[in-house]
Order: structure tokens, then C-alpha cells, then sequence
């Protein structure tokens, strides 16, 4: 049967009851049929087809955070030997670092270096001892308070010499004045340190 548009203007739409289905006229069932279908696929979709739809691109998205934590792990994984040398050589430079830090039994002879580096500079000490030791985290200062007499240029001798000292001296603190007679007195703190190797 064909669906014929001219007959539709013809119903009368009040005789059209639900209890009698069977006997409405073919363009009505039609149009019915076609309103629950699309009622069908509306439902459908949005209770079916929306929520997979959601999941889907929520699983995309996981996709992609697991791509990207794969490709961060693969390259620290690639770069694992490089990591291993760089610890290695880290390590290295901190036993080398640790043989510049006097021993316990070495501290007394620090003493006799920066005098001699001073006499050789030429200056002449005033004053020249031990300061109390300040406990660190991971080491220990070893403080020397320093009292000296001279010429500007042989303290600049002096600040050069120590830094060439075989164990690892700071210097802080430091005053300069007039004593007169073209002289100056340079007062420093030098600091040497002990590592505590029962705290790393």
C-alpha cells in the first residue's frame, strides 16, 4: 500500500480511537509507526549508545596518560647506564671531596700550614688558635680565628695561598685596619671542616 498525503487531510482525526487500532486507516498506522520508532531510537540512543560513547572517550583519555607514563618510563629505562655513570661519578667527586676534609688527627697540622702560609706571605701573626666547633647536619666546622699583620697585597698572597692548601679552608669574617706605618691588621676566621660519617 502507498502512503498517500491527500489522504491524510481526508481522516477525521475524532473518529480515531486507541481502543481500535486495527481499524485505522493505513496513513495513520504509519505515522504512529514512524513516531514510536523515532521515540525508539531517541531512547536508544541515550540510554545505550550516549553512556558508551562516554566511556569510550574516557578510555581514550586513559589511553593517552598511559602512553605518556610508558614513553617516561622507556626513556628513564633507556637512559639507565647514563643514570649509572652520573652516580658513579658523583660518587667519585664526593670521595674526592671527603679526602679534602681533614681527619681528626690531621686538624693540629692545619695550624702549622697557615702559619707557614702567612710567614711566607709575609705577614706576621698576632694571634692564631682554635674556635669552638660547630656541629653540623652531615660535618663538623673547625673554626680559626687568624690575627695578622702586613701589606694589602701580601694579604691578597695569603687569601691565594690558602686556597691552594691541600684540605678545604674557607675564609669568613674578615676586618681590615689601619696599624699604622703603612701597615694594616687582617682579622679572619678560617674554617676547615670534618665530615661526621656516621650521619650520612
Amino acid at each position: 500500500m502507498k502512503l498517500d498525503i491527500n489522504s491524510l487531510r481526508e481522516i477525521d482525526w475524532n473518529e480515531i480511537e486507541l481502543d481500535n487500532i486495527g481499524e485505522w486507516p493505513f496513513a495513520v498506522k504509519l505515522l504512529c509507526s514512524i513516531l514510536v520508532v523515532i521515540v525508539m531510537l531517541v531512547l536508544g540512543y541515550n540510554i545505550m549508545v550516549a553512556s558508551s560513547i562516554s566511556r569510550y572517550e574516557s578510555a581514550q583519555a586513559k589511553e593517552q596518560e598511559l602512553r605518556r607514563n610508558y614513553e617516561i618510563k622507556y626513556a628513564r629505562a633507556n637512559n639507565l647506564e647514563l643514570y649509572k655513570q652520573q652516580m658513579r661519578d658523583m660518587e667519585a667527586q664526593f670521595t674526592e671531596l671527603l679526602r679534602r676534609l681533614p681527619s681528626s688527627n690531621e686538624t693540629p697540622g692545619l695550624l702549622d700550614d697557615l702559619t707557614y702560609v702567612g710567614t711566607s706571605s709575609g705577614l706576621t701573626f698576632l694571634k692564631i688558635g682554635w674556635m669552638p666547633e660547630v656541629k653540623k647536619e652531615f660535618y663538623t666546622e673547625l673554626p680559626i680565628r687568624l690575627e695578622v699583620i702586613g701589606k694589602y697585597h701580601e694579604f691578597g698572597e695569603f687569601v691565594s695561598k690558602v686556597a691552594e692548601l691541600p684540605r678545604i679552608v674557607s675564609l669568613h669574617d674578615f676586618r681590615i685596619e689601619n696599624a699604622g706605618n703603612g701597615e694594616l691588621v687582617f682579622s679572619v676566621v678560617a674554617k676547615t671542616y670534618r665530615y661526621e660519617q656516621g650521619k650520612a
